[in-house]
């Protein structure tokens, strides 16, 4: 993408970030495995509607710095990434809108900088509470033996050669697999047979028709190039980021809010998205668009417009003439 430059983030890390457009400051947060080029679709929409859109590749991914220690991706680093890019063009807030791990980024910014939050939009994954004992702790009790993916993401360099052996399978499964929503998870799944996470991923006879093979093809040269390290990463924080956040422990967010999920996305299933609406005290909506799945922005990039732009377009935003 055009207008690409480079931002000093936390501790120095390079981070590479798309900025388009003039007016109020829209912060797009890609999740994993991604890219900033996941928000293709959003980011000629929104710069032709007025606004200033600002998308970085995160660290641990694409033309971005990738940090050697672990702890370099835990969610102050994340947030403070953030907050940085925001420096850079010398904004006070703005609305922050992140998908998957980035939405997870969104609402935890909306919290630890609040003052800094216009508005807060987290798509596929919802605002969710803390939860009583550390996730990776809790998902060890649940799972005990069997495989569950982010338990099996904590053993370094494990998880890393899974998905780097060959990223041409791996982000064509990830991006086309389409799991059934309406029927219990195959128990195969998360069976104890010495499978890694690639090969629990159904392959696809095709490409979805949301995805052409250029646009796959931008993944797979960019996952081929840097690994997956820094984003496993991202994972290996959880249990970190739920230390260094007890003191925020129900807090709410005060900033308007919205959720946009596809109906067809099973992260639904597992936490829907009014499970922490007590927290959320401005509240828009939560908007599920049919016909989507996980890549909800990707897969309907017409409907997540205009939902964003309706939303956005409420708001009283700094630089909003």
């Amino acid at each position: 993408m055009s207008n690409v430059r480079t931002v000093a983030g936390v501790g120095g890390v390079e981070l590479s970030v798309t900025d388009v457009g003039s007016g109020p400051i829209v912060l797009l947060v890609h999740g994993f495995p991604e890219l900033a080029y996941s928000w293709r679709h959003q980011i000629p929409a929104l710069a032709a509607a007025g606004y200033r859109v600002l998308v970085p590749d995160m660290r641990g991914y694409g033309a971005s710095g990738r940090p050697a220690p672990v702890t370099d991706y835990d969610i102050e680093h994340l947030t403070g990434d953030l907050a940085a890019i925001l420096d850079d063009v010398g904004v006070d807030r703005a609305a922050i809108v992140g998908h998957d791990f980035g939405a997870i980024v969104a609402w935890n910014f909306a919290v630890l900088r609040a003052e800094r939050t216009g508005a807060v939009v987290g798509l596929s994954v919802p605002n969710v509470p803390r939860p009583p004992t550390p996730p990776i702790v809790m998902l060890r009790q649940l799972f005990a033996d069997n495989f569950f993916y982010m338990v099996y993401f904590q053993e370094p360099g494990v998880a890393d050669a899974d998905l780097g052996r060959d990223p041409a399978v791996t982000m064509r499964r990830l991006l086309s697999a389409r799991l059934a929503v309406d029927s219990m998870p195959d128990p195969a799944t998360f069976a104890a047979d010495g499978r890694g996470f690639v090969d629990r991923i159904p392959e696809s006879e095709g490409l979805p028709a949301w995805l052409s093979e250029d646009e796959l093809a931008v993944y797979v040269d960019a996952f081929t190039r840097t690994g997956y390290t820094g984003p496993i990463n991202w994972y290996r924080n959880l249990d970190r980021n739920w230390e260094l956040t007890a003191d925020r422990a129900g807090v709410h967010v005060t900033a308007p809010s919205l959720f946009i999920g596809g109906a067809q996305d099973p992260v639904l299933m597992m936490t829907p998205p009014g499970v922490a609406h007590g927290s959320l005290d401005d509240h828009r909506g939560d908007v599920i668009v049919p016909d989507a799945g996980h890549w909800v922005q990707q897969e309907q990039p017409a409907a997540v417009n205009e939902t964003l732009l309706g939303f956005l377009d409420s708001l009283d935003l700094p630089g909003r003439t």
